[in-house]
C-alpha cells in the first residue's frame, strides 16, 4: 500500500504526460503481481467495491470530529479525501497500540489485502475494518485509501495513459493492449505475462466482448485544406449516447447479446427491448436514441431511459430505443476493424438487411462535393435530408473513406465538425468552490436571465458552467465573487445580481430543452462561458422569451 500511495502522490503532482508515463511504467515494472495489476485496475476504472461508498467515509469522519469544522474544512480543501486524510484523528474508539506514528505505516498494509476487504467484508463490519486501516496509516496513505474507495483517483491519469505506460513494458503498441483489454480481469497476470514475454498474447473467450472505440477530432480551418473531400464521407453528429451492441453464442450456442457504453459499461439490463432486437452475430457502433413515428426525440426524452436498472412496459412503450448505426466492427464471426471503412459500410448495409427494420437503421451520409456544400449541409441539416431529425443533429462527422477502426483517438482519420453554439447573455447569481486544484478559487457558476415575476423583474437560474475561462480570468472571477458576496449557503455562495449590479457571461450551448426541473423551465446542454463582459449592465442581459424561441418546435 506505501508504494501505491507514493505513486499516486507522485503522480498527482506530476503535470509533464511524459514523466506520468515513466513514473507508471516504473511502478509496474517494479511492483510484484498481483499489486501492480490492482493499482493498473485503479487507474483504469477496473475497481468497484459494491458496499464502500462516499457516504460511509462521510459517516466515518462525522464519528470523529466536529461536523461544523469538516464541512468548513471540506469547502476549503474541495476533495472528500484530502480533507477526511488530513482530519482523521488517531484517537479513535478502534485506535490501539499499533496506530502510525507520523510518516510511518505500522503494521504495512499490502494493496491486494485491502481490495480483497474492500470486495468481502459486509456492509455491517466495513466501517469499523476501513477505520482500522485509517488508523494505521499516515495522511500519504490515507488519502491514497480513500481515493481507492471512493473511485475518484483525480491525479491527471487517464486509463489510456496506463495502459500505454502497461504497453511500454512490453514494447508493443498501446492498442494491442486495448484490444485485449476488455477480455481480463485484475489483477491481469496474463497480461503481464504477455508483455514480459511470459506467457502468449491473451485471448477473449467472451461471445460478446466490448471493443475499444474510436474517437474523432474537432475538425481545424487547417484540415480543410489537407483534405480531398472525394477522398471522404460525411454523416450526421448525432444528438444521443454513443453505444456499442454485440452479439454471438457461447460454446453451448446460447445467444449473448450485449449493449455498452462508450466506455465498456454493460448497460444492457436498461435496454431490453435493443437486446433482444440484435439476432445476428456481430459487433454495431452507433448512436442510442428514443424515436417516435419514425422520428428522432430530444436528449431529454432519451435521459428517461439511462441509469434504470429496470424499466417498465410502460416505459418501453413510451420512449422506444433505437440505434442508428454508423459503422460495423464484426461481421458474423469475422472481425473486420481492419478494412477500409467504405467496405465496413457496405457490409453494414448487408448486415442490417439481414436483421430486418425495427430498432437498428443506418446513419445517412450527407451528399457533398465541396467543403463549402458540407458548411452549408451542416448549417441547415432540415435542408440536406435530415428532414425532421433535423433538431437531433449536433453537427456532423468527417471520416476518410480508407480509414481503419482504431481503437482511441487516432489522427488523420476521422472530424468532428460541430454547428455553431448559440450564446446568450446571462447573470452571475451563484459561485461554488472547484474541486481538486480548483478547490481553493470559485470556478462553478450559476447564472440565469431576466422575466417577469409576480413583484416584477427577477432573474431565473437557467445553467452553470465551470470552464471556458482562462486561469487568469478565474483569478479575476474569484476576486469578483469574494467581493460582492451576498449570503452563504454551505460551500455556495450568492453573488450580487440586479439589473444595476452584477456581471454579465456570455453562455455558450449546444442545445435547450423543456425541463420541469428548473425554475426556469429550460435547461441548457454543454453551456460553457464564451466571455466575460465586464462591460455589459445587467439590465441588458436577455430574457426567458429569447430562449424559449431557441426551444425546438412543439416543446416551447
Amino acid at each position: 500500500m506505501n508504494r501505491f500511495a507514493w505513486l499516486l502522490d507522485r503522480l498527482a503532482y506530476e503535470p509533464r504526460r511524459n514523466a506520468k508515463l515513466a513514473l507508471i511504467a516504473d511502478y509496474l515494472r517494479t511492483t510484484r503481481d498481483p499489486d501492480r495489476g490492482l493499482a493498473l485496475a485503479a487507474m483504469t476504472g477496473g475497481l468497484v467495491f459494491r458496499n464502500a461508498k462516499a457516504g460511509l467515509i462521510r459517516s466515518l469522519i462525522a464519528e470523529r470530529t466536529d461536523p461544523v469544522l469538516f464541512a468548513l474544512s471540506y469547502d476549503y480543501v474541495g476533495d472528500l479525501s484530502e480533507t477526511v486524510a488530513l482530519m482523521w484523528g488517531s484517537s479513535g474508539p478502534d485506535a490501539g497500540e499499533e496506530t502510525a506514528a507520523t510518516g510511518h505505516n505500522r503494521p504495512p498494509l499490502t494493496l491486494p489485502e485491502v481490495v480483497d476487504g474492500l470486495h468481502t467484508a459486509g456492509r455491517s463490519e466495513l466501517p469499523r475494518l476501513i477505520a482500522s486501516w485509517l488508523d494505521l496509516l499516515d495522511e500519504t496513505g490515507r488519502w491514497a485509501l480513500l481515493k481507492l474507495i471512493t473511485g475518484s483517483l483525480r491525479i491527471g491519469v487517464s486509463a489510456r495513459l496506463a495502459k500505454t505506460a502497461a504497453a511500454s513494458l512490453g514494447g508493443v503498441p498501446a492498442d494491442e493492449v486495448e484490444h485485449v483489454w476488455h477480455g481480463l480481469e485484475p489483477p491481469y497476470l496474463a497480461l503481464f505475462a504477455w508483455l514480459e514475454g511470459r506467457g502468449p498474447r491473451p485471448e477473449a473467450t467472451d461471445p460478446a466482448p466490448f471493443r475499444p472505440v474510436m474517437l474523432s477530432h474537432p475538425i481545424e480551418e487547417g484540415d480543410f485544406a489537407k483534405l480531398d473531400p472525394a477522398a471522404c464521407t460525411a454523416e450526421w453528429k448525432w444528438d444521443g449516447i454513443r453505444v456499442q451492441a454485440v452479439s454471438g453464442r457461447d460454446a453451448e450456442g446460447r445467444r449473448v447479446t450485449r449493449l455498452y457504453s462508450r466506455t465498456g459499461e454493460d448497460i444492457g439490463p436498461a435496454f431490453p427491448d435493443l437486446v433482444e432486437a440484435l439476432t445476428e452475430d456481430g459487433a454495431l457502433d452507433g448512436e442510442l436514441l428514443v424515436m417516435r413515428e419514425a422520428t428522432v426525440q430530444s436528449f431529454n426524452t432519451l435521459q428517461q431511459r439511462l441509469n434504470r436498472k429496470t424499466v417498465t412496459a410502460k416505459m418501453l412503450a413510451e420512449h422506444p430505443a433505437h440505434i442508428r448505426v454508423y459503422d460495423l466492427l464484426v461481421d458474423g464471426q469475422e472481425d473486420i476493424r481492419a478494412l477500409p471503412l467504405a467496405e465496413r459500410r457496405q457490409r453494414l448495409g448487408a448486415f442490417l438487411s439481414r436483421l430486418g427494420a425495427g430498432r437498428f437503421d443506418i446513419s445517412p451520409e450527407i451528399a457533398f462535393a465541396s467543403w463549402e456544400a458540407l458548411a452549408a449541409a451542416r448549417a441547415d441539416p432540415a435542408s440536406a435530408g435530415a428532414g425532421a431529425d433535423a433538431e437531433a443533429v449536433e453537427g456532423c462527422m468527417i471520416k476518410r473513406r480508407d480509414a481503419p477502426y482504431l481503437p482511441g483517438r487516432p489522427k488523420g482519420y476521422w472530424w468532428k465538425w460541430k454547428r455553431e453554439a448559440r450564446l446568450v447573455d446571462c447573470v452571475l447569481m451563484y459561485a461554488q468552490r472547484g474541486h481538486g486544484k480548483r478547490s481553493s478559487f470559485y470556478s462553478d457558476f450559476t447564472f440565469g436571465v431576466w422575466r417577469q415575476g409576480e413583484a416584477g423583474e427577477e432573474l431565473v437560474p437557467v445553467g452553470k458552467a465551470y470552464f471556458g475561462f482562462t486561469d487568469e480570468e478565474l483569478v479575476e472571477l474569484d476576486r469578483y465573487v469574494r467581493k460582492h458576496t451576498l449570503n452563504r449557503f454551505g460551500p455556495v455562495r450568492e453573488v450580487r445580481h440586479g439589473r444595476d449590479g452584477g456581471l454579465v457571461f456570455e453562455v455558450a450551448f449546444e442545445g435547450l430543452q423543456r425541463s420541469t426541473r428548473h425554475k426556469s423551465g429550460v435547461a441548457m446542454r454543454f453551456p460553457r462561458i464564451n466571455r466575460i463582459r465586464w462591460d455589459k449592465p445587467p439590465a441588458e442581459a436577455d430574457r426567458i422569451e429569447a430562449l424559449e424561441q431557441l426551444l425546438p418546435p412543439g416543446a416551447a
